[in-house]
């Protein structure tokens, strides 16, 4: 291809494209503090989490077949409680999972991605490294597993059923990932492939050329679809029935949702070839979602 038919295929792939809106992601300064876009997202997602979750506990026909014969899993002020322990867990879980898949395992695959900046030997030689969320950093695999540790050691402190307590934080997770996934968007990282779709986008911190806008993507798969399907599994076809069944559910969708995402998320940095990082993760997730689904179909005695 001559350069002057470059030229002429870039002009035409910028004039394809939608206009990223350039939101600041810092709400509001208040001296020397910031409150950030990516900071209420995860309140909001808490937030809505919470709300979902106790209007559920309190609907009495979502428990009125057995195995709960009309007795609610947990009362409002144990939900209360559970947000904190998740909320923990989410920060916790989050950021050592960064750690330990990103700082560890992928600069040790990659170490000249941007975001290693001399990771793993850096945790050795600045340990602080191993909590700075604010250089950016935060794990949904992570978050997952903490919440996961969060919700047994809390059921096994009030002596509630996990399976159960875990079906109704996974119901609402999604709302989770859609907040996140927003919050990307708007502080202009995770961005997607280079293409020429025509509602591609030039993202200021990803370079001159057009790219999917892949949070958007992500957000409607991993937040809106799955939400709407656990809440069809939870509020019609009774999935909270056979407790494990919707968190069977979140993770094979989850699973699924990611994978399909990173065809057009641009790579953190090479992992296995063709296999990013997040692909690789989204077995695990599966094989989670297997174990659940077999629990969950194991035949009442």
């Amino acid at each position: 291809m001559t350069q002057w038919a470059k030229q002429r295929e870039l002009r035409v792939m910028f004039l394809a494209t939608l206009p990223y809106p350039h939101l600041d992601p810092v709400l509001v300064h208040l001296g020397p503090f910031a409150i950030r876009w990516y900071g209420l997202a995860y309140i909001a997602a808490l937030l809505f989490a919470w709300w979902g979750v106790a209007r559920a506990v309190k609907t009495p026909s979502l428990w009125k077949d057995p195995p709960f014969n009309g007795r609610t899993p947990a009362t409002e002020d144990q939900i209360g409680d559970l947000v904190v322990w998740c909320t923990l867990g989410v920060i916790l879980g989050g950021r050592l999972g960064w750690d330990l898949i990103y700082g560890v395992g992928l600069c040790s695959v990659s170490p000249d991605a941007d975001f290693c900046r001399g990771l793993p030997y850096a945790f050795v030689t600045n340990p602080l490294k191993l909590i700075a969320a604010w250089e950016g950093g935060m794990s949904f695999h992570g978050g997952l597993l903490g919440v996961v540790v969060a919700v047994w050691l809390f059921c096994r402190k009030h002596k509630l059923g996990f399976l159960t307590i875990a079906d109704l934080a996974c119901a609402f997770a999604p709302l989770g990932l859609f907040f996140g996934r927003i919050a990307n968007f708007v502080n202009d990282e995770l961005w997607g492939r280079v293409t020429d779709v025509p509602w591609a986008m030039v993202f200021p911190h990803a370079g001159p050329l057009p790219r999917h806008p892949s949070q958007l993507y992500e957000a409607a798969l991993e937040g809106i679809l799955l939400f709407i399907i656990v809440q069809v599994a939870f509020r019609i076809f009774r999935a909270q029935n056979r407790p494990g069944l919707i968190s069977a559910i979140f993770f094979l969708g989850y699973g699924t949702f990611r994978f399909i995402g990173e065809f057009f998320r641009e790579p953190d940095a090479p992992f296995l070839g063709p296999i990013s990082m997040g692909m690789a993760l989204s077995i695990p997730v599966w094989l989670g979602a297997g174990v659940l689904f077999a629990i969950a179909f194991k035949t009442r005695k």
